[in-house]
C-alpha cells in the first residue's frame, strides 16, 4: 500500500500530554457534531501533502500567466522578510512564477519553509506518521464511525483506489489527508508541483540555505491531537460532497492564483473559525503567534540578511495572521505585487 504522507502538520501545544489529548478528543465525541473543517483549506494551512520531496524538480514553464503572488516585505532598519503565501498543491501550468516572487528569491539569503527540507526527506517520516494514526485503536475508523458512515466511505475510498479494510485502523485525520492529496491529484494538481516543493529545490540549486519553522513531529501530534467530532464530520463531509468536491478544489486554487483574498478568506479563515474553532486555533492561530518570535529574530540578524518565507497562504491572511501581527509590532509592511499595480494604475 503506496501512503501519500502527510508530511507538514502544525505543531502541538507543548505542555498538553497525549493521554489527555486522547481523552478531550474521545469526549468530544459525545457532543453535537459541527461543519467540518473546510477540507481544501489544507492546500492553504501548510500541509505539504505527499512523499517523496527529494525527487522535486523545478518544473518546464507553461504558457500560462503567472499567478499573481500573495508575498508582503517586512522591514526594519536593516533587513526584510518577504512572506509569500504558498499552495501546497499544484499543476505545472502554474509556472513559471511572478518576477516578484524571482526577486525576492534572488534578494533573500536564505529561505525558511514551515518545515526543513532535510526533515521531510527523512525516511522514516511515513512510518512514524502511520503509527500514530493508528497507535490508539480507540481513535481508529473502526470505532469512530457508525456503520452506515463507515460504508459509504468505504465505496468512495475504493473509488479513489485507497484499500478501505485496511485503513479502518488508521485515525480520521490520516484518511481524510490522503483523500484531499488523491482527490488533488485526480483533478490535475501534485504536492512536487506545490509553491513550497519548487522553492525548496530552487534554493538546494542556488545553494541558499533552507531551513524550517517546526519539526514533523511537532506537526504530526497536533494534527493527532484535533478534535475527534471534527475529524469524523470531515470525513462525512468528504462524502456528502461527492462528484462536487474537484470543483471546489478548482475553485480555491483559482481564488489562490488570482489573489483574490476576500475568496480565500471565505472559502478558509471564516468558515474554518466559525465552525471549527478549537482546529482552527490549532492549526492557524496558535502558530501565528508562534513564530512571530522567530520572525523577529530574523530581522534582529546582522544587517544584510535577508530571508524568503514560504508558508501557506492562510497564515498570511487576517487580523490573526503573520502580516497583521508583524504590522501591529511596529514593523514596515508592504504588499510586493506587480500584477495588482498593473490592474489598478490609478
Amino acid at each position: 500500500m503506496r501512503i501519500h504522507a502527510l508530511r507538514d502538520v502544525p505543531a502541538a501545544a507543548a505542555d498538553e500530554p497525549a493521554q489527555s489529548r486522547r481523552a478531550g478528543r474521545r469526549e468530544s465525541l459525545r457532543r453535537p457534531l459541527m461543519r467540518a473543517m473546510p477540507r481544501y483549506a489544507l492546500a492553504l494551512i501548510g500541509l505539504l501533502l505527499a512523499l517523496p520531496v527529494a525527487g522535486s524538480t523545478p518544473v518546464a514553464p507553461s504558457a500560462s500567466a503567472p499567478p499573481v503572488p500573495l508575498l508582503w516585505k517586512v522591514s526594519d532598519a536593516d533587513n526584510s522578510l518577504y512572506l509569500l503565501g504558498s499552495f501546497h498543491l499544484l499543476a505545472k501550468s502554474d509556472y513559471p512564477l511572478s518576477t516578484d516572487i524571482d526577486r525576492a528569491f534572488d534578494d533573500a539569503e536564505s529561505l525558511v519553509f514551515e518545515v526543513a527540507p532535510d526533515d521531510l526527506e527523512n525516511p522514516a517520516i511515513t512510518g512514524m506518521m502511520m503509527g500514530l494514526a493508528k497507535s490508539d485503536p480507540t481513535s481508529s475508523i473502526d470505532h469512530t464511525l457508525s456503520p452506515d458512515l463507515k460504508a459509504q466511505l468505504d465505496v468512495r475510498m475504493r473509488g479513489l483506489g485507497l484499500p478501505a479494510e485496511q485503513m479502518h485502523a488508521f485515525e480520521p485525520w490520516f484518511v481524510d489527508t490522503m483523500l484531499v492529496t488523491l482527490l488533488g491529484q485526480r483533478a490535475g494538481y501534485a504536492p512536487d508541483d506545490g509553491l513550497d516543493r519548487q522553492l525548496m529545490a530552487r534554493a538546494k540549486a542556488a545553494g541558499k540555505p533552507a531551513t524550517g519553522l517546526e519539526t514533523v513531529q511537532e506537526q504530526l501530534s497536533t494534527l493527532d491531537g484535533t478534535p475527534m467530532a471534527e475529524q469524523v464530520a470531515s470525513l462525512k463531509e468528504f462524502i456528502d460532497e461527492g462528484d462536487a468536491a474537484p470543483a471546489k478544489l478548482d475553485e480555491l486554487h483559482k481564488a489562490w492564483r488570482e489573489a483574490d483574498i476576500p475568496t480565500l478568506e471565505r472559502m478558509t479563515r471564516e468558515e474554518m473559525a466559525e465552525l471549527t474553532p478549537v482546529t482552527y486555533q490549532r492549526l492557524n492561530v496558535d502558530r501565528n503567534r508562534a513564530w512571530i518570535p522567530r520572525f523577529e529574530a530574523m530581522l534582529a540578524q546582522g544587517k544584510g540578511h535577508d530571508v524568503l518565507v514560504v508558508v501557506g497562504a492562510l497564515h498570511l491572511l487576517g487580523d490573526d495572521g503573520v502580516v497583521a501581527l508583524l504590522r501591529a509590532k511596529g514593523y514596515r509592511v508592504e504588499r510586493i505585487c506587480t500584477a495588482c499595480a498593473s490592474a489598478n494604475p490609478h
